[in-house]
């Protein structure tokens, strides 16, 4: 119930500063192929930003619940 009152806060502050009014706004079906391209695009992009910082992003990890990373991962073979 906490996690809901900034959200819901925040909603009713824009639903009060931009009150609801007709549009009368068309939308062709390219927007909806737009919206499509630009979320999978998105993910892509986390997904890919990730994966670029993999290492880094497991020992975040491991710090934030006290673990350490298996030491067969971190010792390097000579």
């Amino acid at each position: 119930m906490r996690a809901e009152l900034p959200f819901l806060g925040i909603m009713t502050a824009i639903a009060i500063a931009f009150p609801w009014s007709n549009a009368w706004a068309y939308l062709d079906p390219g927007t909806g192929s737009f919206i499509l391209q630009m979320l999978l695009g998105g993910v892509t992009g986390m997904l890919v930003v990730g994966r670029l910082y993999w290492e880094k992003l497991k020992e975040a990890f491991a710090r934030t619940f006290n673990r350490r990373p298996n030491a067969e991962e971190t010792e390097k073979p000579q």
